[in-house]
């Protein structure tokens, strides 16, 4: 692990969410897919089921993205925007098994204010740790999803919709075609 759990998790979450909207079309259409990704990134805590609540969560989005895109002092100031914005107050806390961890909104705050709030602790820790060259854009033509590269080496190219697999096939078939030749 290169980072503290809750952090890896909290980045990993991210890039999912960002990449919920894209190439693919909408890939939280309705509050059932919201209530899946909630499980999925084993989010705790109030969750309302509502239609407002799935909009809430589609408007963090774009704050998201932004941050893979930007340089660091924009993403200093998108951190620092989100963690303002929605009064984070970080306190180490433990539950659900899980050791003890920081959160910086309560439990029972809005599920994309405790989205954000989390994802930009997890990009605070990015920063100071000098590691923001983990935040990449898939490099699979014509892919704009965001990656976070959390290997050891720092290689990984591609996001988690398949590219990887993609690019493989692609190459495989322009080796055989140029052993053809």
């Amino acid at each position: 692990m290169l980072f503290a759990h809750d952090t890896e998790c909290s980045l990993i979450a991210a890039a999912a969410l960002v990449n919920t909207t894209g190439r693919d079309g909408e890939q939280l259409p309705d509050v059932a897919a919201l209530d899946a990704f909630f499980v999925r990134y084993s989010y705790s805590g109030r969750h309302e089921h509502t239609d407002a609540e799935l909009r809430a969560v589609r408007d963090l989005r774009p704050q998201l993205r932004r941050i893979w895109y930007a340089e660091p002092p924009e993403i200093v100031a998108l951190v620092n925007g989100l963690l303002l914005e929605h009064k984070a107050l970080p306190q180490l806390i433990e539950h659900d098994d899980e050791p003890y961890h920081l959160h910086a909104v309560p439990r029972d705050a809005p599920l994309a204010t405790r989205i954000a709030v989390e994802a930009a602790m997890a990009m605070a820790d990015l920063v100071r740790a000098g590691e923001l060259r983990r935040l990449r854009i898939c490099e699979y033509p014509d892919c704009d999803s965001v990656v976070v590269d959390l290997s050891r080496n720092r290689s990984r190219r591609f996001c988690e919709a398949g590219c990887g697999n993609r690019a493989a096939v692609t190459a495989y078939r322009a080796r055989r075609a140029a052993g053809r030749s």
